[in-house]
């Protein structure tokens, strides 16, 4: 059977985002798709870009007869419903509300920015101590 481009995006690649501490912004990569990666100012351009780059490496890749290699590890998505509930401090609960406004987002995207930000950083702590 031969995999198409659509194949391949409905693989779970995983996506690495790290803080660009010296010129701002992010950058993003796939780890299991060699020298795919980009770079935007925000945390939500990033992600749309790293789409993008992806779906444009998978082309070439299938144009020019590479292998691709399919993600490390292939997750049920299916088990995991993007929600789950989280009890806290209701001081933290007011400091996160005011942060929130004066970005000018909803808490529940301010939540998942930090959370985010800070998964990529642990995960970029991890690798380069590995």
């Amino acid at each position: 059977m031969k995999k198409t481009i659509d194949y391949y995006l409905s693989l779970p690649y995983r996506l690495e985002i790290v803080p660009d501490t010296v010129e701002g912004g992010y950058g993003a990569r796939y780890p299991d798709l060699p020298g795919c990666m980009t770079c935007a100012d925000t945390v939500e351009d990033v992600v749309v870009h790293a789409e993008e780059a992806k779906r444009i490496w998978l082309e070439a890749a299938l144009e020019e007869g590479i292998d691709i290699v399919e993600p490390a590890e292939k997750i049920d998505s299916s088990e995991y419903s993007g929600q789950f509930k989280l009890r806290m401090p209701r001081s933290l609960h007011r400091s996160l509300s005011v942060h929130a406004k004066q970005e000018g987002i909803s808490m529940n995207q301010y939540c998942l920015y930090l959370l985010t930000m800070n998964d990529a950083a642990h995960h970029a702590q991890r690798t380069s101590l590995e």
